[in-house]
């Protein structure tokens, strides 16, 4: 084990390709981009999904993948990678749009709507799924077992894919989905989402012993101390995750700005809970615009009028 630290242009070489990785990425690619091209989509969208692969490619089997064995600040790199960048890119590619659009969509669509993806992707499942996942593999034990065991590695590195892109399925982009999410509650439920990378990155930064001693072992004489290593992961998860998370925040208000003035970017849940308490029906009329619907409108006020008049 060497005890020099190693060079640039070493950590830049240091690739080490997985069959399995690299094979379900290329075949993912290749699915895409063939529904891409059939249902002529192939401009910006495909293009933030070729980047979501070149990241996780990277993340996994390209430097970071290979020093986050190493360095337990590396390691934090490659979890904001996955969790929220890699993600992020492919729900702005929106593949499930695609799927719909396929011979098989009508499929697709059924799933969809079904209850089990609705639960599956409600707001409140995906923020509990990151907070949980976020605290529990690095203020507890977990890292210790991760760092010495490659299968708990894997599931850790495929938990934080799928936990970041249930998180921000109905927060981000326009992807389909079961939920139509106001834009208030996407910016509120972003910013406790925040809320679970600051505690665990403040958290890491003040513990006073190292939670996961495996990572010194792997780099001795070149390294940072254990505790040294975990104080600067914790302030990667600070800052990194908060500035992360903040450039979404702003990219939802600028959303917010740009929806449009008939819903003033409430979203189609209150949106529907309005027509509801006005019409009393689910139709899909517009109640500012639709005769049918004011009429509507106006015998509700009089019923309410009607209600609150004392008889004599």
């Amino acid at each position: 084990m060497r005890h020099s630290a190693p060079s640039w242009t070493e950590v830049l070489a240091s690739w080490a390709p997985s069959p399995v990785a690299a094979g379900c990425v290329l075949v993912a690619t290749a699915g895409y981009l063939w529904l891409a091209v059939r249902a002529s989509r192939t401009g910006w969208r495909a293009a933030s999904w070729v980047l979501a692969m070149a990241v996780l490619v990277v993340s996994l089997d390209g430097p970071v993948g290979g020093y986050a064995e190493v360095l337990f600040w590396v390691h934090m790199v490659q979890h904001l990678l996955l969790i929220m960048v890699v993600p992020v890119l492919v729900l702005w590619a929106r593949p499930l749009e695609l799927l719909c659009s396929a011979p098989f969509g009508a499929r697709v669509e059924r799933a969809l709507g079904g209850p089990a993806a609705r639960w599956a992707t409600g707001p409140m499942v995906g923020l509990a799924a990151y907070t949980a996942v976020v605290v529990l593999t690095h203020l507890t034990g977990f890292q210790q077992v991760s760092a010495t065991n490659g299968w708990v590695r894997g599931v850790e590195l495929a938990l934080y894919l799928v936990t970041g892109w249930l998180y921000f399925l109905p927060l981000v982009g326009s992807e389909r989905g079961p939920w139509e999410l106001a834009y208030l509650l996407r910016f509120v439920v972003l910013l406790l989402g925040m809320g679970a990378d600051t505690l665990t990155g403040v958290a890491l930064m003040m513990t006073g012993r190292p939670l996961a001693p495996a990572y010194a072992s792997t780099h001795p004489g070149w390294g940072p101390t254990a505790l040294g290593d975990q104080q600067a992961a914790g302030a990667i998860m600070w800052f990194g995750g908060d500035l992360l998370m903040m450039l979404l925040m702003i990219l939802v208000a600028v959303q917010w700005g740009r929806a449009s003035g008939e819903r003033q970017g409430l979203g189609g849940w209150l949106e529907s809970a309005r027509r509801r308490a006005v019409l009393g029906d689910t139709t899909e009329a517009d109640i500012d615009d639709d005769q049918r619907a004011l009429d509507a409108y106006n015998a509700t006020l009089a019923a309410l009028h009607d209600r609150r008049t004392p008889r004599r």
